[in-house]
């Protein structure tokens, strides 16, 4: 488990995903965007938006189960990006890069972007906004809610 907690506001999700459009927009047009399920269906909504892409498109790989890392599964593959070519792969996170390894596999020519990436996984990446370190576990808006947090230094600075 995680040593930090980065908490991602719906404002700052949004915000960086905008960024990350502008760092793609000199490196399309693309034909399409998959997206990567579950994280990156948001990132990808924002992106689309941005680059007036109509083609959307999923893949499914499971990898975390209950906070704990398992063995990556697909469980919908992105059958309309055959292997990639001029497609747009998008996800919220790069963690370890064991899902990226997955869909890099599939679609091998597909531009990889990501709003958030850490170091294990960053150099699967091509277009990235914010890096975080190893240890940082991200929370995103949709996995929070507003409550009362107590102050750093009665945690122990973490």
């Amino acid at each position: 488990m995680a040593n930090r907690y980065y908490t991602v506001s719906w404002d700052q999700l949004h915000r960086d995903s905008k960024a990350l459009a502008w760092r793609l927009m000199e490196r399309g047009p693309y034909r399409g965007i998959v997206a990567i399920t579950r994280g990156g269906l948001i990132p990808a909504a924002i992106v689309a938006r941005e680059l007036e892409a109509r083609l959307i498109e999923t893949v499914s790989v499971v990898t975390y189960h209950e906070e704990e890392m398992g063995r990556p599964q697909v469980t919908k593959p992105p059958a309309a990006a055959g292997d990639g070519e001029g497609w747009l792969l998008v996800d919220d996170l790069v963690d370890t890069g064991t899902t990226a390894r997955v869909v890099r596999e599939m679609l091998p020519k597909a531009h990889f972007a990501t709003v958030y990436a850490k170091p294990k996984g960053r150099p699967l990446v091509d277009t990235f906004i914010t890096e975080v370190s190893q240890d940082t576990w991200i929370l995103f808006p949709w996995d929070t809610e507003a409550q009362f947090v107590a102050p750093i230094a009665r945690s122990g600075g973490k």
